[in-house]
């Protein structure tokens, strides 16, 4: 009889609601606008995962449509009425079978309750709770990305917040749930004005997924720190007293073999791109993204990586679908991959990139600028000279610069995947086996042919790398369990005499790095041929810049937007060169194996330093005084954009400026002080190494003893010397640099002050130079 009034109080409660089935069904109530949540296993652990469904479309607050948040192992646990979500502390366990020990750690670190409700009914084990107060919290941290970009105070309105029943739905293994979340705010951000038809009303859908975890038949792969693997860390308080507590595993999605040998998946790995990406963008992505299966049939599958387009009536935040989303921001900015995981054993759910779909159109503006540089031969006749009107067609057509870049949009699908495939940058690749790894940033290779024109031909690569084979072998190929560990063991170790290098961010990115092989944006085994080959393209571009042959949409303000990629194009490469200045090469292993760390040579750093030297002459950053003139202030109806070269001269473009920038750039690589406390700490153990002192004196010595012929030079100079006066200055004030470093520059002034008295006529009292010392 209590059975049968407890169903009758659970159909009278849901009444009309309607009833969607999935691995929790859940009821929407129309009338108050309220989704319950039927709940049948209680303490049974499932993973818990919001994003964002909608973006603000601001690179630089970081809120992106598709954006991944935590993910969490919950259960939901009751208590009385009460039923309260409860999130697993995976940061310390006990990998053992005694359960008292287990029980120990557990105790012993905090758990995390992230939610609580209320029962509604019951009956037959199972229980509703209303979860939508759970669905309408600003779980992903809205509010504090807001806040923390400086975009104002802003606060969650229930009133203008509420289900969005569209994307709830539910399956066997994954419900889904969403919601609209309107945020007030006070005094908002320029990024948020720049975003929201009302700034003071920022609304955006958060998504919801319970998920049910995978099962126990995953192996998880032990982490090594010469393996391009993103991973997983934990404690574990079972492991021996003489060992390390430390565990890793690494990210990877589940693949299986068919049968021994070459062999199909049971399940292959499938990717689907947004079909909201324009057609020819779509193929590009499907192209770039189908590479990895390369890497995949090196590793004995095949057709085990498959790439798609997403389905019309997919949600590309289901958890079940791998995803590569094309999203839209108001400016330029990162894409990235991200991944849904089993924080327990590292094994990828779903696969998940953003491309900022802006990307492609800088890459063309960047080959657009280089392309028109390009010497122009009349269609009827083959000679030089400025094209009829009947030929204008094929030459503002910018097919190249289209082309181009669609090269570069494979490429960058591909790397974004495989970050979702498990792997992490590899920022050396570019210096060995022409091109290894998509995992790399690549920089476009410009030729220039035997007339001297420049050759797009072979900008960007095309294919999966031989290190992105390594990284894949390393990570999904199968292997007997007794041989694993040797096995994965010999794929690096095989690596490394083949003369692999595998360098990441961390040694890379910091302005004051020290190895020269690892570079974002460079090219070739030797930095500094690479830095001449680079100057020269560049020199070309600017010598032959034409703004009236730039597409006819270009206004003439917008020429400087042209002009800033080919007069910066040597930046990257230039902070290759600078990193052979107190560099070092290195690798990462481990003790029993240490790799060595071997300073680059006297004779290497030398030439490193006289090289960034020359990006420096006043001849090489004149501009023609033809492209000066060409540039015109902005429209009123426009904003100055803040990637194009700054300016002292109001609306009017500044080449002095723009030379100030380039100066900067180089001078940044030379005096860096962590970069010159190595070179002082090179120079007190071996005598053949440059002094802080005598590279500075060389600086100074190359500034100051030049004679320029025209003003323009003698103003470009200045700048160059009056940016090495600021410079010693800071390095005398750099707490972070070493006595000797500070005391060099501190004497580099005093050789500065002699060399402006004795080139000047005039007291040194009228000396700029010598008023700022």
């Amino acid at each position: 009889q209590g059975d049968t009034a407890e169903v009758d109080e659970y159909r009278k409660f849901v009444g009309k609601m309607s009833k969607t089935d999935g691995y929790f069904p859940f009821y929407w109530d129309q009338k108050t606008g309220k989704i319950y949540l039927e709940i049948e296993r209680l303490d049974e652990e499932f993973l818990f995962v919001h994003s964002l469904a909608t973006g603000l479309g601001s690179n630089p607050v970081g809120l992106d449509r598709g954006q991944l948040g935590d993910q969490k192992v919950v259960h939901f646990h009751r208590v009385g009425p009460k039923i309260l979500l409860v999130q697993k502390n995976l940061r310390f366990r006990a990998q053992t079978e005694n359960l008292l020990e287990k029980r120990a750690v557990e105790q012993s670190f905090a758990q995390s309750i992230i939610w609580g409700g209320e029962i509604e009914v019951e009956t037959e084990g199972k229980l509703l709770t209303d979860i939508t107060d759970l669905l309408l919290s600003d779980i992903h941290g809205v509010i504090r990305t807001l806040s923390r970009s400086d975009q104002g105070s802003f606060s969650l309105d229930e009133k203008r917040s509420a289900i969005f029943l569209p994307r709830c739905k539910g399956f066997p293994e994954n419900t889904e749930l969403e919601a609209t979340l309107t945020f007030a705010g006070k005094k908002p951000g320029r990024y948020v004005n720049q975003t929201t038809p009302t700034a003071n009303s920022v609304t955006l859908r958060q998504h919801h997924s319970f998920v049910k975890l995978p099962d126990d038949k995953y192996q998880p792969r032990v982490y090594d720190v010469r393996c391009p693997c993103l991973s997983i860390t934990f404690a574990d308080y079972a492991s021996p007293v003489d060992s390390n507590l430390e565990r890793r595993y690494i990210l990877r999605h589940r693949l299986i073999k068919k049968a021994d040998g070459n062999s199909d998946p049971i399940e292959p790995i499938v990717y689907y791109v947004d079909a909201g990406a324009p057609t020819l963008i779509q193929k590009a992505l499907v192209e770039g993204a189908s590479w990895w299966n390369q890497a995949f049939e090196s590793a004995g599958f095949t057709n085990a990586f498959q790439v798609k387009i997403l389905p019309a009536d997919v949600d590309p935040l289901d958890v079940r679908y791998n995803v590569i989303q094309w999203v839209h921001r108001s400016t330029r900015g990162w894409s990235y991959g991200g991944s849904v995981i089993d924080p327990r054993t590292g094994e990828i759910i779903k696969g998940h990139v953003t491309l900022g779909s802006l990307r492609v159109r800088q890459d063309q503006l960047l080959f657009n600028s280089l392309e028109q540089s390009k010497p122009f031969n009349c269609a009827c006749c083959g000679i030089g000279g400025i094209p009829e009107e009947s030929t204008l067609a094929s030459l503002t057509s910018n097919q190249t610069a289209l082309e181009t870049a669609l090269a570069r949009i494979r490429q960058l699908s591909a790397h974004e995947v495989g970050h979702t495939l498990g792997f992490v940058h590899n920022f050396a690749a570019s210096t060995y086996d022409d091109r290894a790894s998509v995992m790399d940033y690549p920089a476009p290779r410009i030729k220039i042919d035997d007339q001297g024109n420049l050759d797009f031909s072979d900008a960007y690569a095309v294919g999966i790398g031989s290190w992105d084979k390594v990284s894949v072998k390393y990570a999904y190929q199968e292997f007997a369990a007794e041989d694993e560990t040797q096995s994965l063991q010999k794929i690096l170790t095989d690596a490394t005499e083949k003369g692999m290098w595998f360098i990441s961010d961390a040694d890379a990115r910091p302005q004051g790095a020290a190895h020269p092989l690892a570079n974002l944006w460079d090219n070739g085994s030797d930095p500094i041929e690479e830095f001449k080959h680079v100057l020269r393209v560049r020199k070309i571009a600017l010598e032959r810049f034409d703004p009236t042959r730039l597409p006819p949409d270009v206004t003439s303000a917008d020429i400087a937007q042209y002009l800033t990629p080919i007069y910066l194009h040597h930046r990257y490469q230039a902070a290759a060169v600078g990193k052979m200045i107190g560099g070092y090469v290195y690798g990462y292993g481990y003790s029993q194996s240490a790799s060595q760390v071997i300073p680059v040579s006297s004779e290497r750093q030398n030439q490193a330093f006289q090289v960034l030297l020359e990006s420096i002459h006043p001849a090489s950053l004149e501009l023609n005084p033809r492209t000066i003139e060409s540039i015109a202030p902005r429209p009123y109806t426009t904003i100055r954009d803040p990637e194009i070269l700054p300016t002292w001269s109001g609306r009017i473009f500044d080449p002095l400026a723009a030379s100030k920038v380039a100066i900067d750039m180089t001078l940044d690589q030379i005096l860096n002080s962590q970069r010159l406390n190595r070179v002082y700490q090179l120079s007190r153990i071996d005598k053949s190494f440059m002094t802080p002192s005598k590279l500075i004196f060389n600086l100074i010595q190359n500034q100051w003893i030049q004679t320029e012929n025209s003003k323009t030079h003698m103003a470009i100079r200045s700048l160059a010397k009056e940016s090495v006066v600021d410079r010693l200055i800071n390095l005398i004030d750099d707490k972070s640099a070493s006595f000797g470093v500070r005391s060099a520059a501190h004497a580099g002034l005093k050789t500065i002050l002699i060399e402006e008295a004795q080139a000047s006529t005039e007291p040194q009292w009228q000396s700029t130079l010598y008023r700022k010392i």
